[in-house]
């Protein structure tokens, strides 16, 4: 039992070691929380039942739901059925599906599929928890160590989707008070990232090098002006290595030397170039041939080339350990589906197995890019190499109206058997809204006949719908 003399005690301990700041510090947080219950109490209006019941009368209630347009897209939507592959049905009518990430056509591969199912009567639908609440199992340690064999790094961490793991990469290191040099045109999850991570955050014009060393520059010199504060500041630099946003490379070496020059950490998400560039499809730094130690944190997708779902971050054992106690997708998201773990573990097996196939869908790049000239209606934007491109209309109008006249040509070219997409962007929330775009992706499975096809349909939609819009 504590008794009084106990509590006075103590009380009179705290008050000799505390400092004369701390004291009058508490002391005017108990005057604030005395002075809050007693104007609480005292300075209540009381209303009469005669106001009470006017009130009442007068309030009415919001809806739940707000009044959508009539034109709103979520009223008119399309209905796929079946498998997402290289062919696709929509509203019931056999496309050819240039508007998924399927690069490297698994999402067609049996024998994926049937690895799945093996899984899926061993293991169940799900993991029930996150990886550090009865959520890891053998599977999910099996996809890690094959991920950092393969990326050639010491370890990788396994995210249950591919949102959270740059979204929650960047926001494990970084931290308020550090310095964040960016892409402009960095997907939406990275932007995520940046948001959470509470640093400052400096945008850097689009694949420019020079811009971005001005930016590192005057930093510098504001660096050499408070050498106190620049000891205790941190600073990053992130990337994409093919923007998901335009389709283009990043200029990796030129990144590497500056990084260097100025003592930056450097975070790549490699999610379009993951089960793409390089001989063995490891990405843009293979494909370079850079030293990996010159990038600290490699992201990237399984929903893309892989052809399933999650995400992975690769580098040291330092790095990574990291994320397991600070990551927050990994740490509070239920862990990735055993299925789907098994699904990664066999795209792995394929990409070991059969690196032709990386240089298959790059041939295949090549050939939709030496088509995309032959849209007079568009402008295009992405790397030879890319399997993302972008059409742009070529004469440019007010957004509202480019985006009406880009959702009827995706209309158009779905009636007449080519599935297509405009790019999406949340106008409210995104750091650089880009222009509205038909976006198209490559599948390694196309044939030449079925890409003349597609450009053939897509360049009769786009003059029947332009000329009805003029």
């Amino acid at each position: 039992m504590v008794t009084t003399p106990y509590i006075i005690n103590e009380i009179y301990d705290i008050i000799q070691k505390s400092t004369a700041f701390e004291l009058t510090l508490e002391a005017l947080l108990a005057l604030g929380v005395i002075w809050i219950v007693l104007y609480k109490r005292n300075g209540r209006k009381r209303l009469t039942p005669e106001q009470r019941e006017k009130l009442i009368q007068e309030w009415t209630p919001e809806p739940l739901v707000g009044d959508v347009p009539e034109d709103h897209p979520a009223l008119h939507t399309h209905l796929v059925q079946g498998r997402v592959g290289k062919v696709i049905n929509i509203d019931g009518k056999q496309c050819l599906n240039l508007a998924s990430h399927n690069y490297l056509g698994l999402v067609e591969d049996d024998h994926i599929q049937q690895e799945a199912i093996k899984s899926l009567r061993k293991y169940g639908v799900g993991s029930c928890g996150p990886r550090g609440f009865y959520g890891t199992v053998d599977v999910h340690l099996d996809l890690e160590e094959r991920l950092a064999k393969f990326m050639e790094v010491e370890e990788a961490v396994v995210y249950s989707y591919a949102f959270s793991t740059i979204a929650s990469a960047i926001p494990a290191y970084a931290k308020r008070g550090d310095i964040i040099f960016v892409d402009e045109y960095v997907n939406f999850a990275i932007q995520k990232g940046l948001d959470a991570s509470r640093s400052r955050v400096v945008f850097f014009k689009h694949n420019d090098v020079a811009d971005l060393e001005r930016l590192l520059e005057d930093q510098a010199k504001e660096d050499r002006r408070n050498p106190k504060r620049a000891a205790k500041t941190r600073r990053f630099l992130v990337a994409e290595a093919i923007y998901m946003n335009t389709g283009e490379l990043c200029p990796l070496p030129a990144l590497v030397e500056l990084r260097k020059r100025y003592k930056l950490r450097m975070f790549l998400d490699e999610s379009v170039s993951f089960g793409v560039l390089g001989k063995g499809g490891r990405g843009l730094i293979e494909h370079f041939n850079v030293d990996k130690v010159e990038v600290d944190l490699r992201s990237a997708g399984l929903e893309w080339a892989a052809g399933t779902i999650g995400g992975f971050c690769a580098g040291s054992s330092f790095i990574v350990e990291h994320q397991r106690l600070s990551g927050l997708g990994y740490c509070f998201s239920a862990s990735l589906p055993p299925l789907l773990t098994q699904a990664a573990i066999s795209a792995l097996d394929l990409f070991e197995n059969d690196p032709k196939i990386f240089e298959q869908l790059r041939d295949r790049c090549q050939r939709v890019s030496q088509k995309l000239p032959s849209l007079k209606d568009f402008t295009f934007r992405g790397d030879v190499l890319s399997p993302v491109k972008h059409l742009y209309l070529k004469n440019e109008t007010d957004s509202a109206k480019e985006q009406q006249i880009l959702d009827a040509i995706s209309k158009e070219c779905i009636n007449n058997g080519l599935a297509v997409i405009c790019s999406e962007y949340l106008d409210h929330m995104e750091k650089r809204c880009l222009r509205p775009s038909l976006r198209l992706t490559v599948n390694r499975l196309l044939t030449d006949g079925e890409i003349d096809d597609a450009f053939r349909i897509l360049g009769e939609a786009a003059r029947k719908v332009i000329a009805a819009a003029t």
